[in-house]
């Protein structure tokens, strides 16, 4: 595994007082040097931590459900509750539980695979969130888009397609043409980018704070310095309680609005 990109830019004898700058964290803080070069392409720290949150994902699964049991053990009662919290919490509230039942299998592994990546920033040697990366949440969101397009033609058709994406109602008189352009805009352009940056920004700022504090908390114990260095790392586990919340409700918000974006399609109106 690669070195610590935070680490490479930090000298463990650098403290307050020692006549050496604060090390702050930048974007060296997310780029990784390749483990290895796989058919062509570099593996990196990241890759390998999707790759293992893939495989954790699907294994817990298949323990759960591989042979389920009428009376659940341990590992299926947890499935199943985390199951069912996305199909009824989220699902069913918004695609409703005809048409959205379909879509849970989809949802289920949005959720879990987001909160996964999300969860490695806590966990100790990997200590990254992997949608701190751009490429991964707007992976994932191209995934939702090109559903929600094609959804959205197989149920309207060509013509009523259009209509539907570009809200186009005659209805609304002489704004009509504006709201068409606005919507379109919005749906086919703005839509992919912000469900992709709204995951990647919380994260990408999450995990910054994380390591400015962390790095903050050596580079104060020295001298005087040790007073402040108490006050920091409070802040490091204050920031990693609430990075624990934060990775979940961006899982959740992830979901919602691909549950969101699919109903639209579905619907009769937009």
């Amino acid at each position: 595994m690669s070195a610590d990109p935070q680490m490479l830019a930090f000298d463990p004898n650098c403290h307050i007082f020692s006549g050496c700058a604060f090390p702050a964290p930048g974007l060296h803080t997310f780029m990784y040097e390749p483990i290895a070069t796989v058919a062509g392409f570099d593996f990196t720290k990241p890759m390998l931590l999707a790759f293992l949150g893939t495989v954790v994902i699907v294994g817990f699964f298949w323990a759960a459900f591989n042979k389920p049991k009428l009376v659940p053990g341990k590992i299926q009662m947890i499935g199943e509750a985390g199951y069912d919290f996305v199909r009824r919490g989220i699902v069913y509230e918004i695609i409703g539980k005809k048409d959205g039942e379909k879509y849970v299998p989809l949802m289920v592994s949005l959720f879990f695979f987001v909160w996964i990546l999300n969860v490695w920033s806590i966990i100790p040697l990997a200590q990254f969130p992997v949608t701190s990366l751009i490429a991964f949440p707007a992976a994932l969101a191209l995934i939702v888009y090109v559903l929600w397009v094609s959804l959205t033609f197989k149920k309207h058709g060509f013509v009523g397609g259009w209509k539907n994406i570009t809200g186009y109602d005659k209805s609304l008189g002489w704004v009509m043409p504006l709201v068409v352009v606005i919507e379109f805009f919005s749906n086919l352009l703005i839509r992919p980018f912000t469900h992709a940056v709204r995951l990647f920004a919380n994260m990408f700022a999450g995990h910054l704070l994380i390591v400015m504090f962390s790095l903050a908390t050596w580079y104060l114990m020295n001298g005087l310095g040790f007073v402040y260095a108490g006050a920091s790392f409070v802040m490091v586990i204050t920031m990693t309680l609430f990075e624990l919340f934060i990775q979940a409700v961006q899982a959740y918000v992830f979901v919602l609005l691909a549950s969101s974006y699919i109903q639209g399609a579905l619907a009769k109106s937009h």
